[in-house]
C-alpha cells in the first residue's frame, strides 16, 4: 500500500494497472471494426484511475480503524469483512475463518428453499370435517390441518410485532369462510393436526431461555401466532401489615395486576385449534366441544383454506424481520419436499446439499438449524458473501433484505447517513456476535460509481467477540457508512 496521501505512489499503482501483465484484470478490448472513444492507454483516463486508486486506498485504511477503533481495543482476531465490487475484491480480513453467523445463516437457508421449493408455491392452512356439511352443521369434528404457514396469526398478535408491519394471514379471514361455506355448527371440537412435520420443539443445541425471550416458538407445522398464548395478569392482591403494639398504625398496601404476557404453548397445535374456535365463535358458528390435538382423518371432508402468499414473499417477510420460527418451519419444508422427511436435520441436510450444488466455497460450513440461532452453526464470510453474489441486488435475495433507516431489522438504523435507503443487509445478533452481509447499491447522482460497474458493493461482516449488541451495531453501522461513501 502507498502511504496516505502520496499521489505519485497512487499514480504508480494506476499505471501499473493500465498495463496488462499476470495476474491483473485487463480492460476488454473494443469490437471488430471500431475505436474506443478513448484509448485505452489514453492519460484521459488518469484522473479517473487515480480517484479510484485513492479511494481504495481511503476505503482499505477506513475499514481497518472500523475494526481497530471499536470497544475491542484492538482489531479482534475474531472477526472476518470482505467487500466485493463485481469480480474485484476491495477488502478481505480472515475470509475463510468459520465464524458463528447468527442470523446470516437464514441466507442460505433462503437461497436453498428458492431453488428447491417452487417460488409461487404457497403453504396452505385446510379445515376438513367428519362430515360434510348439511343444514349447517358439522356433525363430529372440524380439524385444522397445518401446511407450515409461518405468517397464520390473530390481528391481535400481528399488531405487537415489529413495524412496519408485514403480511399476515389472518385466522379471523379463515373462520369467515367457514361460515361463508354454511357451517353455523360443529357438534364435536376443533382438532389441530400438525402431522406435516415432527413434533420436536426446538433443536437440541438451543438454550432454553430461547423460547422464554420470545426468540423462536415452539415448532410446529400448525401454529397461530408463532406458537405462543396470551397468559392472563394475577388479579390485583392486597396486603395489611399488622400495626405494632404502639404506633404507627396498620398499613394496607395493593401490588397492582401485572400485563399480560406471552408463553411458548405446551402444544402448539392444539393451542391453534383454541385460536381458531374463538375466531370461528367471533363469526357466528359454534362449537360444542373444546380444542383437541390429533391427524385428520384420511375421508374427511374438505370445508374451505387459506393459503400464504407465494413462497418468495414469505421468505422476504422472514427475511426482513429475521424470524427465527418462520426460518425453521422453512428448513422443515425443504426436508419434506426433498427428503421426505419433515425434520430440521432432513431440512439442514438439504441446505447444505444445494449450497454445494451450486458451487460455492462450503469449507467450515457447519449448520445444526435454519435459522443460525445455535451457537453450532459455523460459516465463513467467503461463504454469505458469494450466496449473496450468486443472487446480486436485483436478484432473488437483495430485494427482499432490509433496507437502512426503512425496514425490517435495518429500519432504526442508519439514519441520516449515505447508507439510508441504500443498504440492503441481513443483520445477525447473539450474545457475543454481530453480522451484517449484503449490498450497497451506487448513488445515482454520483458519477463516480460508474468505476464500480454501477452495481455498488456486495459485503460481509461477520464478528464474534462483540463485547454487548450496541457495540456490534456500532461496528456494522460504521463500516456500511464506509462503504456508502465509496468511491
Amino acid at each position: 500500500m502507498h502511504p496516505a496521501g502520496h499521489p505519485w505512489a497512487a499514480l504508480s499503482l494506476v499505471a501499473a494497472a493500465m498495463l496488462p501483465g499476470p495476474g491483473r484484470a485487463t480492460m476488454p478490448s473494443p469490437p471488430a471494426g471500431t475505436s474506443p472513444a478513448t484509448p485505452v492507454l489514453s492519460m484521459r483516463r488518469v484522473p479517473n484511475l487515480v480517484g479510484m486508486a485513492v479511494a481504495t486506498s481511503t476505503l482499505d485504511d477506513g475499514l481497518d480503524a472500523a475494526l481497530a477503533n471499536t470497544q475491542w481495543g484492538k482489531a479482534p482476531s475474531s472477526a472476518c469483512l470482505v467487500v466485493q465490487a463485481g469480480d474485484t475484491t476491495l477488502y478481505s480480513r480472515n475470509p475463510t475463518l468459520p465464524l458463528l453467523p447468527a442470523s446470516n445463516l437464514k441466507l442460505l437457508t433462503a437461497t436453498a428453499a428458492l431453488e428447491k421449493l417452487p417460488p409461487d408455491d404457497h403453504l396452505v392452512t385446510t379445515v376438513v370435517g367428519d362430515t360434510a356439511p348439511a343444514e349447517g352443521v358439522v356433525k363430529g369434528n372440524l380439524y385444522l390441518v397445518g401446511g407450515g404457514d409461518p405468517l397464520l396469526s390473530t390481528a391481535a398478535y400481528a399488531a405487537t410485532l415489529p413495524s412496519p408491519p408485514e403480511p399476515f394471514d389472518d385466522v379471523a379471514k379463515l373462520a369467515a369462510q367457514v361460515r361463508a361455506a354454511g357451517v353455523t355448527m360443529v357438534t364435536g371440537s376443533v382438532v389441530g393436526d400438525e402431522s406435516r412435520y415432527d413434533s420436536q420443539r426446538s433443536v437440541p443445541s438451543w438454550p432454553a431461555s430461547y423460547s422464554i425471550d420470545d426468540e423462536v416458538g415452539p415448532l410446529s407445522a400448525l401454529m397461530v401466532n408463532d406458537g405462543f398464548v396470551t397468559v392472563p395478569p394475577p388479579s390485583a392482591t392486597t396486603t395489611t401489615t399488622p400495626a405494632p403494639a404502639k404506633p404507627p398504625p396498620s398499613t394496607t398496601t395493593t401490588t397492582p395486576a401485572s400485563s399480560p404476557h406471552l408463553v411458548a404453548a405446551p402444544q402448539p397445535a392444539q393451542a391453534a385449534a383454541a385460536a381458531f374456535t374463538a375466531a370461528l365463535s367471533a363469526a357466528g358458528v359454534t362449537v360444542a366441544g373444546p380444542p383437541e390435538l390429533g391427524p385428520a382423518p384420511a375421508q374427511a371432508h374438505p370445508v374451505t383454506s387459506l393459503q400464504s402468499p407465494p413462497l418468495a414473499q414469505v421468505l422476504g417477510v422472514i427475511l426482513r424481520r429475521s424470524d427465527n420460527t418462520g426460518a425453521e418451519l422453512i428448513t422443515k419444508e425443504l426436508g419434506r419436499q426433498v427428503a421426505g422427511s419433515g425434520t430440521t436435520a432432513a431440512g439442514v441436510a438439504a441446505i447444505e446439499a444445494d449450497i454445494e450444488a451450486d458451487g460455492l466455497p462450503t469449507a467450515g460450513l457447519t449448520m445444526v438449524d435454519g435459522s443460525g440461532l445455535s451457537r453450532s452453526d459455523r460459516a465463513t464470510c467467503q461463504l454469505i458473501l458469494a450466496t449473496l453474489q450468486r443472487s446480486g441486488p436485483s436478484g432473488t435475495l437483495g430485494p427482499d433484505l432490509p433496507v437502512a433507516a426503512k425496514s425490517g431489522t435495518l429500519a432504526q438504523r442508519f439514519g441520516g447517513t449515505a447508507a439510508a435507503g441504500r443498504l440492503r443487509a441481513k443483520t445477525g445478533t447473539l450474545d457475543g456476535v454481530a453480522s451484517l452481509s449484503g449490498f450497497v447499491l451506487p448513488n445515482s447522482s454520483n458519477a463516480a460509481t460508474a468505476v464500480v460497474g454501477g452495481q455498488g458493493v456486495a459485503f460481509s461482516l461477520i464478528s464474534n467477540s462483540v463485547p454487548s449488541g450496541a457495540a456490534g451495531d456500532a461496528l456494522g453501522n460504521r463500516v456500511g457508512v464506509l462503504l456508502a461513501q465509496f468511491p
